[in-house]
C-alpha cells in the first residue's frame, strides 16, 4: 500500500511519454540566426533536463548562500541537546545526593542553555545539596521574578523558611503560592497546617472548606479535622468566658467525630457543669460505640461519682453494652467492679481483658490490666506476694498500653494535643501501641502533604497525663487528655 502511489505516479509518467511519442509532427525553432529542427517528443525531453539542470543549479547555489547560517543553527541545536543532557544528568545527581556532580552539571547546563529558568531550580538544589542556603534562597529568589517558575520558586522559599522554623514567612510565602494555584492540594494543605500551628482557627476552618469544596481530602479527613478545630475553638471561647459558644463548638465537633475521644469528652464535662448530666452521659455512650477510651470510661464515670458503687457499676454497665466486645468494655466493668467490691466480676473481667491468657494469646495482658490484678490480689486476699508478682509482669510484658503516638515523627505523648510537642505537626496525635504499626494517616490523598515535618522543639499545648486505669470516681481532665492515675 505505501507502493502504491509511487506506482500510480510512475504509470501517469509512462502513459504521457508515450502519448506524445505517437504523436506525429516536428518542431522548428529559430533564435538568433540559429534554426533548429526536431520532433515533439525530443522537445518536451529537453525542457525537463533543462529543467533538472536549473533545479540542481538552484539547489547548490542555495546551500552555498544558506550555509553559514544552516551550520550555526547545527551548533545552537547541538550545545541545546549537550544542555539538556548536562540537565538530566544534574538531576540525577540530586536525586542521588551527590552534591559536587549536581553543581558541576548545573554550571554545565546554565552556560549550554540559554534559558535561565530551567537551569535555576537544578542550580537551587545543588546548592541546597550541599548545605549552601543562602545560593539557593538567591536562586529561589531569582525563580519567583519570572511568571514561568514564580510559583517553583514560591516553594522552595517556603521549604526553606519552615526548615529554618520562620512559620510566619512561610505561611506569607504559602498565602502568595495560593493566590497563583487555588486548587492544589499541597497548597491548601500546606496553607491550612500553618493556619493550625500559628492557632488561627477561623481562617483554619475557612481553608479546610475550601478543600473540601474541592474535594482535595476525603470525606472522613475533612470532618475529623474539622472536629478538631471546632474543639480547639470550643476550648479559646471557654479561656474567654463564652461558656456558650464554648458549648455548640464542642457540641459540632462531636457530632461531626464522636470517636474523637477529646471532642466527646470536652463535650460531656461542659453539659456536666451546666447540670446536664443525662445528654452527657448519651453524648459518652456514642462516642463509646464508635471509639472506647479511657477518657471516655473516666468521663463517665465522674457524671455518677456521688452515687453508690453498686449503682455506678450498673451505668458503666450501660456504657460497656454500647460496645461489649472491645478490652476497654472489660476494663471498665473491671474497674467498677472492683470499686463495687464484687471480686469475682472483676477477676472475670480482667481475664476476659487478657488476665488469663497464655503468652501465645493474641490477647496478653496489658501493664493496665495487670495492675488492676495486682489491686485485686490486694483487695480480695490480702496476697502481697500475687500482687507483686502482678506488678513485676506489668513492667515485663511485652504488651504495652496505648498511648498517643505522632504519626509524622513517632514521638509518645501522656495526653492528646493539637500540635505534637516535638514535630508540631498538626492533628498527627494516634491513640495506639508504642511499637505497632501506625495506623494510616487520614490525609492520604495524593498531593496533599499530611504534616509539615519540622523537627523543631516546641512546649506541649497542655499538661500531660498519663491515660491509664483509674477509679471510675475520678474527675475527668475538660480537654479529654486522659485519665489521671
Amino acid at each position: 500500500m505505501r507502493a502504491l502511489p509511487a506506482v500510480i505516479v510512475i504509470g501517469l509518467l509512462v502513459a504521457a511519454a508515450v502519448y506524445v511519442a505517437d504523436r506525429p509532427g516536428s518542431v522548428e525553432v529559430i533564435w538568433q540566426g540559429w534554426r533548429v529542427d526536431t520532433s515533439v517528443a525530443v522537445l518536451v525531453l529537453g525542457v525537463v533536463l533543462a529543467a533538472m539542470a536549473a533545479a540542481a543549479l538552484f539547489h547548490i547555489l542555495r546551500k552555498i548562500i544558506g550555509g553559514p547560517r544552516a551550520f550555526m543553527r547545527s551548533r545552537r541545536e547541538k550545545r541545546r541537546r549537550e544542555g539538556y543532557r548536562a540537565l538530566t544528568q544534574g538531576m540525577v545527581a540530586v536525586a542521588a545526593g551527590d552534591a559536587e556532580e549536581a553543581q558541576k552539571f548545573a554550571r554545565k547546563a546554565d552556560v549550554l542553555l540559554a534559558e535561565p529558568p530551567l537551569t535555576l531550580l537544578l542550580s537551587a538544589q545543588a546548592a541546597q545539596l550541599n548545605g549552601d542556603d543562602r545560593a539557593a534562597q538567591r536562586y529561589f529568589i531569582a525563580m519567583i521574578e519570572r511568571k514561568e517558575t514564580e510559583f517553583l520558586g514560591l516553594r522552595g522559599l517556603i521549604m526553606q523558611a519552615l526548615r529554618g522554623g520562620d512559620e510566619g514567612t512561610a505561611l506569607t510565602l504559602i498565602e502568595r503560592a495560593r493566590k497563583l494555584r487555588p486548587r492544589t492540594p499541597w497548597v491548601l494543605s500546606s496553607l491550612f497546617e500553618l493556619q493550625a500551628r500559628a492557632g488561627k482557627w477561623r481562617d483554619a476552618e475557612a481553608t479546610l472548606v475550601e478543600a473540601s469544596k474541592r474535594k482535595a481530602l476525603p470525606a472522613p479527613e475533612s470532618r475529623h479535622r474539622h472536629a478538631v478545630l471546632l474543639h480547639e475553638k470550643s476550648r479559646t471561647a471557654e479561656s474567654s468566658g463564652e461558656v456558650r459558644e464554648a458549648l455548640e463548638h464542642a457540641a459540632k465537633a462531636h457530632k461531626l467525630d464522636p470517636g474523637f475521644a477529646p471532642a466527646t469528652v470536652r463535650y460531656a464535662n461542659l453539659l456536666r457543669v451546666g447540670g446536664k448530666r443525662r445528654p452527657a452521659a448519651k453524648a459518652i455512650e456514642s462516642g463509646w460505640r464508635a471509639q472506647p477510651h479511657p477518657a471516655l470510661a473516666e468521663a463517665y464515670g465522674s457524671l455518677f461519682a456521688e452515687e453508690p458503687p453498686l449503682q455506678r457499676l450498673k451505668h458503666v454497665e450501660r456504657l460497656a453494652a454500647q460496645n461489649p466486645g472491645h478490652r476497654e468494655s472489660r476494663i471498665a466493668l473491671a474497674g467498677a467492679a472492683l470499686h463495687a467490691r464484687l471480686w469475682g466480676e472483676a477477676r472475670r473481667h480482667l481475664e476476659a481483658a487478657g488476665a488469663a491468657a497464655g503468652s501465645d494469646s493474641a490477647l496478653p495482658p496489658t501493664p493496665r490490666v495487670c495492675r488492676l490484678m495486682a489491686e485485686l490480689e490486694q483487695a480480695e486476699r490480702d496476697n502481697h506476694g500475687a500482687a507483686r508478682a502482678w506488678l513485676a509482669r506489668a513492667t515485663a510484658t511485652s504488651s504495652l498500653d496505648e498511648t498517643y503516638i505522632c504519626d509524622a515523627c513517632g514521638a509518645e505523648s501522656a495526653g492528646w494535643t493539637p500540635l505534637c510537642s516535638h514535630c508540631r505537626g498538626f492533628d498527627s496525635l494516634r491513640w495506639r501501641a508504642p511499637g505497632g504499626t501506625a495506623a494510616p494517616r487520614l490525609a492520604a490523598s495524593e498531593g496533599f502533604m499530611p504534616a509539615l515535618p519540622v523537627p523543631t522543639p516546641w512546649p506541649s499545648a497542655g499538661d500531660a497525663r498519663h491515660a491509664g486505669a483509674a477509679p471510675m470516681g475520678a474527675v475527668a481532665a475538660v480537654d479529654g487528655t486522659g485519665p489521671r492515675m
